[in-house]
């Protein structure tokens, strides 16, 4: 058994010994010595670590806990609000009782919980709440807690670009995708748009061409979460929009790379096979999970025009899924704002006369004008991570 896995299994003996035994009583008491001997255990390899509790999956940093699937505490703490657990520094017996007593008595009332609840004056070792989706995100580590509106900032998502250009490496050379990976990516993005006390969009930059595809992929992401809660969608479908949205353009590994990076105008057969790749896209999310059918329809259409223009053309005249829709949007805006080898970024406000020139025509006219509505009131919330954070150039 690992070490999270004794942490997390401890607590949960402690949590019911609670439920069961008044304070002070022996075996109260003693359950939680054990469980705080098994956090300590795993804090002296690391101070710093982070639960995740979503349905039947445990996620310990970005690792899913296959052993801990359909663990029954892990939807208890979630239906009270604790999605995530982030332990940032070396916590005392203490802190970790009361922490645990907080639960049972959030437990017994069902109430969601928050660290933003907690005494301000008191420096909190453990942090609690909901995964980065409609307020209740939880606190980012403190060096990562430096947002600057509309410059670069401090988050690092180094790690998500990594596991992005990981995973397309992972399609292209075995045809399978690491879900869970695309998940945790989302949810880390998830985390970044929401660390403050309003929320910012941190907009990857490209420093390389061919690194296109990862940063383009974030960004499409982050854009579609931030529409679809703008929507006031819920909050499962902003979290599978974030999820089409990372892997709309998954398709594009199936590309040779001297045409995926062409400086110059495409030749009628290499943009036959770039126009492959919604098809290819599709294919390859169903048969890597049969889960992620909403991500490959989005994959299928992202592309196509509400007048019925753009690729792959319909076999029938039908409307397009509403994630579609918003990835649409999201996929022409990030593109056109990119530096791209054929062409300079466009500046925003052209990209939004853009999309409002075609609102009805290629874009689905109510998606495209929440969109501009969002961007134009949002503009000094967004924020360009460094480029430093994307590191390798994309392979394949």
């Amino acid at each position: 058994m690992s070490d999270p896995v004794r942490v997390l299994t401890t607590m949960a003996k402690a949590l019911s010994a609670m439920g069961l035994y008044q304070p002070g009583h022996p075996a109260r008491e003693r359950a939680v010595d054990v469980a705080f001997e098994e956090l300590t255990r795993l804090q002296r390899a690391d101070p710093y670590a982070q639960f995740s509790f979503l349905g039947d999956e445990v996620v310990f940093g970005q690792a899913a806990l296959r052993e801990m699937g359909a663990w029954e505490w892990g939807r208890k703490l979630a239906s009270v609000g604790i999605q995530r657990l982030e332990i940032v520094n070396m916590v005392a017996r203490e802190e970790y009782a009361d922490f645990l007593d907080d639960v049972v008595a959030r437990l017994a009332m069902a109430a969601p919980a928050s660290t933003a609840e907690a005494r301000p004056t008191r420096r909190l070792s453990i942090r609690f709440g909901a995964i980065g989706i409609r307020g209740d995100a939880p606190q980012l580590k403190e060096e990562q807690r430096e947002p600057t509106a509309g410059s670069a900032i401090a988050y690092d998502l180094g790690a998500e670009a990594d596991a992005v250009r990981w995973m397309h490496d992972e399609v292209a050379t075995r045809g399978e995708l690491p879900l869970m990976e695309a998940e945790a990516v989302v949810r880390s993005l998830a985390v970044a748009m929401h660390g403050d006390s309003q929320m910012v969009l941190p907009l990857v930059q490209m420093k390389e061409f061919d690194q296109y595809t990862t940063t383009h992929s974030l960004n499409v992401s982050v854009l579609t979460m931030a529409l679809a809660e703008h929507l006031q969608l819920s909050a499962t479908d902003v979290r599978s929009f974030g999820v089409a949205g990372l892997l709309h353009d998954l398709g594009k590994v199936r590309i040779p790379k001297d045409i995926l990076v062409k400086p110059g105008k495409l030749t009628e057969a290499e943009r036959d096979v770039m126009q492959k790749h919604p098809v290819d896209g599709a294919r390859l999310i169903v048969a890597s999970d049969k889960n992620l059918d909403l991500a490959a329809v989005v994959a299928y259409e992202h592309h196509i025009m509400l007048d019925g223009g753009g690729y792959p053309k319909p076999h029938y005249g039908r409307g397009c899924h509403h994630a579609s829709e918003l990835v649409h949007v999201c996929d022409v805006y990030d593109a056109l704002r990119t530096n791209r080898p054929y062409r300079a970024a466009w500046e925003s406000e052209r990209v939004l006369g853009y999309l409002e020139e075609r609102a009805g025509k290629e874009f689905e006219p109510n998606t495209a004008r929440s969109f501009i509505e969002m961007v134009r009131g949002w503009d000094q919330r967004v924020a360009t991570v460094e480029q430093k954070v994307v590191k390798a150039t994309e392979g394949g």
